[in-house]
């Protein structure tokens, strides 16, 4: 099983802890959000990855060198030398997905660097498969700036502005009845997903998705309630984790 990593932001919310390293190497109760997310990954039963890198790349790869790539079988690393936000990022990094015939049909996971969470990805997974979805994600009923709109059966609708915009809500697909969901950076994607992607450049993998949607490709959410989840995005967050890691350990 495959995955990527998407951790080639600037981390620019997590000054001063990014002010001499790159995100993925912040630590939480000393462990790097890079360190926890390998290692769930590994848990789940993932033995291949690919990381995208831009700010500070080279302390990744000294950092994986150091660790003997924390058990993963293998480790590409995907250099941007521009950002090329989650949808470009995942674009440049396709080959890694589809240079085997026989593994083109295994769903891979796409999952942020910068959240944590208990979410059950076998689960996740099982529920990709079960819709014969193009993408899974991982979704929540909890306040957020953006939201996504889904369907009673849990397919993508399109998407809610943010509160201070005053546009209407961009929808891509009828539906009676629509529920608004945060999204919480954790996709389960299956592989002839990639070739559908169209967009060029620096652009969000979310513009994929809806444009996807609207062609009546099934996009699904993953309803990840129950589970615990925390976006690492700011320097409060991170403390915020770093106290609530500490308790689970004491456990």
């Amino acid at each position: 099983m495959k995955a990527m990593i998407l951790a080639a932001g600037l981390g620019t919310r997590l000054r001063p802890l990014t002010n001499d390293r790159p995100k993925a190497l912040v630590e939480i109760a000393g462990r790097t959000l890079l360190e926890i997310t390998i290692t769930r990954l590994r848990d789940f039963g993932v033995r291949e990855v690919i990381i995208n890198v831009h700010h500070f790349a080279g302390m990744v790869l000294d950092y994986l060198k150091k660790n003997h790539n924390f058990g993963m079988l293998r480790i590409e690393i995907s250099h941007e030398d521009i950002l090329l936000d989650t949808g470009g990022g995942l674009k440049k990094a396709a080959w890694f997905f589809l240079e085997d015939a026989a593994e083109q049909n295994t769903p891979f996971i796409l999952h942020n660097v910068d959240v944590i969470s208990t979410i059950d990805l076998r689960r996740m997974m099982e529920f990709h498969a079960a819709n014969q979805a193009l993408a899974t994600l991982a979704v929540q009923d909890r306040q957020t700036s953006r939201y996504l709109l889904f369907d009673n059966q849990l397919q993508l609708c399109g998407r809610r502005p943010a509160k201070n915009d005053n546009d209407d809500d961009e929808l891509v697909r009828s539906s009676t009845q629509m529920q608004a969901l945060a999204f919480s950076g954790i996709h389960v994607i299956s592989p002839r997903l990639l070739p559908m992607i169209s967009e060029e450049g620096a652009f969000s993998i979310i513009t994929s998705y809806l444009r996807l949607a609207g062609e009546d490709r099934k996009i699904m959410g993953f309803r990840a309630d129950e589970y615990y989840w925390r976006d690492l995005g700011k320097v409060e967050s991170v403390m915020l984790a770093g106290q609530e890691v500490k308790l689970w350990m004491m456990k």
